[in-house]
């Protein structure tokens, strides 16, 4: 465990202060966990593994997600001032604070090798919760979606994309008795408020039908943008700069910040500058075919945001649990907590969610709500595409 304590210190960025009042037990009971593979009869790593959020889309997935997109429940703006995170019930293990969550993640990235191939093969499954019904039968239904995108390491090669929808249903047990007392319907006619700015702008809400049976997939093929582009990182870039990025992580700091400028990845709405890192940093790290120890260092940068905060130990859509980090924002709809899960044993991120801590009147989300959320089913590079 020394050899552990060291190794963390070494990797720890000098722009973090060296005296943060962690709790000793608690930083080597949770580091030998986040280091157990390396230890006789551990279990194996799992393959590297992704989330998707939406401005990190290859380019070529974009287009495929935008109606789903622009149906989404939760807008952003403002500043990450919302509540802490809840206290944990009496019994339950202690929350190693973020920079240890961090760094022991970055830890565990460095240590990965990895062999580039001819596409970096992705694949998800995301979640958006929409509220249905009125009054007492008013209850939550979460339509689900697959996606897999296959991206060329090389300019000049198509990329491939397989999107499925695979259905709709009741949120929570208690939404699916409310379902069932409105005749467990198979179909649900969603509503929400459309984006400001809209065009037509007759009307305040759009509306679309989903089922709870499966679609069928759909796959489909398209040339790079620009014939080289394929992914958004504050500005459409190439498999050349993705793998040119900055291994440290000051450096890399400063790299991405050259693209900010003063609003969200999405929209004009302000954004401060930590907040817009935490977005485009868990994108890298989730999403991005970067080299392992880029990785690293995109952990060790979200380690010195002051608004990155820990949340604990918790568990995916999959069911899977690892210690999450995350930041709260104020946006027109309520605080949403923005919260990606990491497993330490890895160092790689299982999934990401925004979660309504506190909704705004007149929403109609349920404080702690996960209104969205991707899980991360399969990263890696290969030499096969969809035939």
């Amino acid at each position: 465990m020394r050899d552990v304590l060291h190794t963390l210190r070494q990797a720890r960025p000098a722009e973090l202060d060296p005296g943060a009042p962690v709790d000793a037990g608690v930083r080597r009971a949770e580091l030998a966990r986040a280091m157990a593979s390396d230890s006789p009869g551990a279990r194996a790593e799992p393959a590297r593994r992704r989330v998707r959020p939406v401005w990190g889309l290859s380019l070529a997935g974009a287009v495929v997600a935008g109606a789903i997109v622009a149906a989404t429940v939760v807008t952003t703006g403002g500043s990450p001032d919302g509540p802490a995170a809840p206290p944990r019930p009496g019994g339950a293990e202690p929350v190693l604070d973020a920079k240890a969550v961090l760094l022991a993640a970055a830890v565990k990235a460095d240590g990965q090798t990895e062999t580039v191939r001819a596409y970096w093969h992705q694949a998800t499954v995301s979640s958006h919760l929409y509220m249905v019904g009125t009054g007492a039968d008013r209850y939550g239904v979460v339509v689900r979606d697959r996606a897999e995108t296959w991206t060329p390491s090389r300019p000049g090669v198509h990329s491939w994309t397989l999107q499925q929808n695979l259905g709709a249903r009741p949120a929570t047990a208690a939404d699916a008795a409310v379902w069932r007392r409105a005749g467990s319907p198979a179909a649900f006619e969603i509503e929400v408020p459309k984006p400001p700015n809209t065009k037509p702008r007759t009307g305040r809400v759009k509306s679309f039908t989903v089922k709870t049976a499966p679609g069928r997939p759909d796959v489909s093929s398209a040339a790079l943008v620009d014939g080289d582009k394929v992914f958004w990182l504050g500005r459409n870039v190439t498999m050349k700069d993705l793998r040119s990025l900055p291994s440290d992580a000051k450096r890399l700091k400063t790299e991405l910040l050259r693209w900010y400028e003063g609003h969200g990845t999405e929209s004009d709405r302000p954004m401060a500058s930590d907040e817009w890192l935490y977005q485009v940093a868990r994108g890298l790290v989730m999403d991005m075919p970067v080299k392992p120890e880029v990785r690293a260092a995109a952990f060790r940068m979200l380690a010195a945001l002051p608004a990155v905060k820990s949340v604990g130990r918790a568990t995916d859509p999959q069911g899977r649990t690892g210690n999450a980090i995350a930041v709260d924002e104020k946006t027109s709809r309520g605080v949403v907590r923005h919260q990606m899960i990491i497993d330490l044993s890895s160092g790689t991120a299982l999934a990401s969610e925004n979660i309504v801590l506190s909704p705004a009147a007149g929403t109609g989300i349920p404080a702690g709500r996960t209104v969205d959320s991707t899980v991360i089913v399969t990263t890696e590079w290969t030499d096969a595409h969809p035939r």
